[in-house]
């Protein structure tokens, strides 16, 4: 089995090197960063150097919670599968994201579930009662003109709601950017959204597609029997707001006692310790196979 981690990557090249070198000792993992293209790739080239590491060429300027994002993660998609490597899984990750448990274990649950894709999101739930204005209502977060977003208040405040351009029941979540789909439901998503010009320019004014985009189209197509309803991560959303908590040391023992594979979100810089104490807890299995 083979599979693909993608690394959505802005800052701290030394933190994603950990990351990475959690998955280096296992040849099963290739590893591909798409850095946003903001960014100076110079700080970051010595990662290459790493075996099975490879970049994103056709990089994205990103705006956060923006379509710029979804396209960044779309076009990583393309790119991995047009390499014509034989993938079971794809992987999407963030550059504050680590292993909480061995990385054999993320192996061999993705090795007992061949054929599945990991997803997380609600279709009717307490998240869907604030965002569904992400739909709802013109969002210019994608775009940087200025007075945008006078524009998006007068456009909201004179317009009716709108309506997502496809007859689908919505599904998303705030855990649902960290995904695992299968080679072939990865290419289903990106053939899709890439053939549907209506709801490309719909979703281009929607704020933080990432998070439901993607499950949508999944949970209403034929992969939906192949879904299961879990990520793999740990994430603390009870700080409330937009983003989840900076994990520190005091996150310890819910990390180790947690069932998941993954967390996020940590920050390298101020919080490096809770890195360091997992290392400590989970060290390296010998290989992924």
């Amino acid at each position: 089995m083979r599979i693909a981690c993608i690394i959505m990557a802005h800052k701290e090249p030394h933190q994603i090197e950990r990351l990475i070198r959690k998955f280096s000792p296992f040849p099963t993992f290739d590893i591909y960063i798409h850095l946003d293209k903001k960014i100076d790739p110079a700080p970051f080239e010595y990662l290459s150097k790493i075996p099975n590491v490879y970049f994103i060429e056709k990089r994205v300027s990103v705006r956060w919670a923006s379509y710029s994002f979804l396209h960044a993660i779309l076009q990583s998609f393309k790119e991995v599968l047009g390499k014509g490597i034989p993938y079971d899984f794809l992987s999407l990750m963030s550059g504050q994201d680590y292993p909480i448990k061995p990385v054999s274990d993320f192996y061999h649950t993705l090795e007992k579930n061949a054929g599945k894709n990991f997803i997380s999101f609600e279709e009717d739930g307490s998240w869907w009662k604030h965002a569904i204005t992400r739909i709802h209502k013109y969002h210019f977060t994608n775009f940087g003109f200025r007075g945008k977003y006078k524009l998006q208040f007068f456009l909201n405040a004179l317009l009716p709601n709108r309506k997502f351009p496809l007859p689908f029941v919505l599904y998303g979540g705030p855990r649902a950017m960290c995904m695992t789909l299968t080679a072939d439901c990865a290419a289903y998503v990106v053939e899709f959204i890439e053939q549907d010009k209506k709801l490309r320019r719909f979703i281009r004014f929607t704020w933080g597609p990432d998070e439901f985009v993607i499950p949508t189209i999944i949970m209403n197509s034929r992969f939906r029997e192949t879904v299961i309803n879990d990520n793999f991560y740990y994430i603390d959303w009870t700080h409330g707001g937009s983003n989840p908590k900076i994990l520190a040391a005091e996150d310890y023992n819910l990390l180790v006692t947690s069932d998941k594979l993954m967390a996020r979100k940590f920050d390298i810089v101020g919080a490096e310790t809770i890195l360091d104490l997992l290392d400590k807890e989970i060290g390296h299995s010998a290989n992924g196979k």
